[in-house]
């Protein structure tokens, strides 16, 4: 039995494959679909955001970098 889930992009239901069924598009459910969300990771819209440190912290103090 395969699961099925919804397509991250429209929501249309999408049925998982088999084990000898190819992927095809899954998780998405066409090319469109697809298409669509690796334009947005390339546009950055998938970023995680970060807490803003000060200009001159380069971060070493925090790895224990810094040279005293």
């Amino acid at each position: 039995m395969t699961a099925s889930l919804n397509c991250p992009t429209c929501g249309k239901p999408v049925r998982e494959p088999g084990p000898n069924e190819p992927m095809g598009h899954f998780p998405f459910c066409c090319e469109r679909c697809q298409l669509i969300d690796l334009g947005r990771w390339l546009d950055g819209k998938y970023q995680i955001p970060v807490e803003e440190t000060d200009a001159g912290d380069t971060g070493e103090d925090a790895l224990g970098l810094s040279q005293a």
